[in-house]
C-alpha cells in the first residue's frame, strides 16, 4: 500500500514539481563483489559500522555510546568509494528545445540535467523532464568527452527517457535492487546540481521514506510510488542516480520541495528498469526530425504565409532526417508523396504507412515556390 505524504494537501501550493533541467535490452544487477576469505569490503566494513548498523545490532537495556573515530573514517571512506566508483558514469546532459510560443512559433530555451550510463552500448538512463521537447542534445562525460545524444524512448507518465550515445570504452554504472532499500539506509546523490563547473555534486543522505505518492501541482495526477530521501537534490540533478553504499543505483532522482529542507524525491530503480525493458522493446516509427505546426487561414494572414494549408517548419532537428534532405525552417510541407498535406494529423497520418529507412518525396513551399525534396526517414523516439 503506498503511503501518502504527510500534509501533502498544505504542501501542495508550495510543491515546485520536475526539476527542469536549468531494440530488446536485458538489464542485468551485478551482485556485489565478495572479498576473499569473507572478510568485509572497505564499502561493507563502513555500511556494518555505521551508526545505524550499531543501533540496530544492540540488545535491549544497553547503553549506546558515540562511535569510535575509526568507524567514522571507515563511513567517510565508503561515500569516497561510492563517489568514485559511480561518477565517471554520470553525464551531464545539455538540451536546446523549442517551446511553442504565440500563434504556434517557438522560442529556443537551453536547460541541463544528469543521466546515468548504465550500458556500455552508450544507453543513458534520465528523466523524461530533462529531454522532453529537445532538439539537440550534448552529453559530457566526466573525462572530458563530448557527445551528441539521441532519444531512444520516453515515459512521460513514469518521467523516464532513455538516451543513446556512440562512443567506445563508456563508464557503466551497475543497477541495484530498490526492493531491497529499507528507511535510515544510507545513499549518495551524484548529478550536476545548479549546472555547476567542475563535475558532478556529490551528497550522502539517507532513505527517509519509501513508497511515497505526491502531487506535482494542482490539478495534475498524482506520481509514484517514490522513494524519499534527505540527500540534497538542486536543479540539476534531475536524472542523476541514487546510489546505495555497494554502489548500486537504487534510484532516478527527480524532484524536491523547494520550501522544505532535506525533501527529495527519486524513481526506484526496479520502476525505472521495467520502463527501459517496454521502451527499447517498443515497435520502431518512422520520423521526420522537426518542430512544426499546422497552418490555419489565421495564421496565414498574421504573418503572410503563402498558403493557408500546410505544416510550417518551426524548427529543423540537427543531423536529423529533414536537415540532411535540406528541409529549412519557414518551408511549409503541402504534400507527401501522392498525398496532400493540409495539417499536422495529415502528416502523421501519411508517415504511419511507412518505416524507418523509407526513402519519401516532401514537396515545401518555401517563400511562394514549392520544392521538392527526397527525405531518408529516420526512427522516431518511442513514447510510452
Amino acid at each position: 500500500m503506498r503511503h501518502q505524504i504527510l500534509g501533502l494537501t498544505a504542501l501542495i501550493a508550495f510543491f515546485v514539481g520536475w526539476i527542469a533541467g536549468s531494440g530488446c535490452f536485458n538489464v542485468s544487477v551485478a551482485p556485489s563483489s565478495p572479498s576473499p576469505t569473507g572478510a568485509l569490503t572497505p564499502v561493507q566494513t563502513a555500511a556494518a559500522l555505521s551508526p545505524l548498523a550499531q543501533a540496530d545490532r544492540t540488545p535491549a537495556g544497553t547503553t549506546v555510546t558515540a562511535p569510535a573515530p575509526a568507524a567514522e573514517t571507515n563511513f567517510a571512506t565508503a561515500i569516497e568509494t561510492v563517489a568514485q566508483q559511480v561518477t565517471p558514469a554520470v553525464v551531464y546532459v545539455a538540451v536546446r528545445s523549442i517551446v511553442p510560443s504565440l500563434f504556434g512559433f517557438g522560442q529556443i530555451q537551453q536547460g541541463v540535467g544528469s543521466g546515468v550510463i548504465f550500458d556500455a552500448r552508450g544507453y543513458i538512463l534520465t528523466n523524461d523532464h530533462v529531454i522532453a521537447g529537445a532538439q539537440e542534445i550534448q552529453v559530457v562525460l566526466g573525462d572530458g568527452r563530448q557527445f551528441t545524444g539521441r532519444v531512444v524512448g520516453r515515459s512521460p507518465a513514469n518521467d523516464i527517457a532513455v538516451v543513446k550515445i556512440d562512443g567506445e570504452n563508456l563508464p557503466v554504472a551497475t543497477l541495484g535492487d530498490s526492493d531491497q532499500l529499507r528507511v535510515g539506509q544510507w545513499v549518495v546523490a551524484i548529478g550536476n546540481a545548479l549546472g555547476l563547473e567542475g563535475g558532478p555534486t556529490v551528497t550522502a543522505g539517507v532513505v527517509s521514506a519509501l513508497n511515497r505518492t505526491i502531487t506535482p501541482s494542482p490539478g495534475e495526477a498524482a506520481f509514484g510510488p517514490l522513494i524519499q530521501t534527505d540527500a540534497a537534490i538542486n536543479p540539476g540533478n534531475s536524472g542523476g542516480p541514487l546510489v546505495n553504499l555497494q554502489g548500486e543505483v537504487v534510484g532516478i532522482n527527480t524532484a524536491k520541495i523547494q520550501t522544505a529542507e532535506g525533501i527529495g524525491f527519486a524513481i526506484p530503480i526496479n520502476k525505472a528498469k521495467e520502463i527501459v525493458q517496454q521502451l527499447l522493446e517498443a515497435r520502431p516509427r518512422p520520423y521526420l526530425g522537426i518542430t512544426s505546426v499546422s497552418v490555419t487561414p489565421a495564421l496565414a494572414a498574421a504573418y503572410g504565409l503563402p498558403v493557408s494549408r500546410g505544416v510550417l517548419v518551426v524548427d529543423v532537428e540537427s543531423g536529423g532526417p529533414a536537415d540532411q534532405a535540406g528541409i529549412q525552417p519557414g518551408d511549409i510541407i503541402v504534400r507527401l508523396d501522392d498525398r496532400e498535406i493540409a495539417n499536422g494529423d495529415d502528416l502523421q497520418a501519411a508517415l504511419g504507412i511507412h518505416q524507418p529507412g523509407d526513402e519519401v518525396t516532401l514537396v515545401v513551399n518555401r517563400n511562394g515556390r514549392e520544392i521538392s525534396l527526397r527525405v531518408t526517414l529516420g526512427t522516431a523516439p518511442v513514447i510510452q
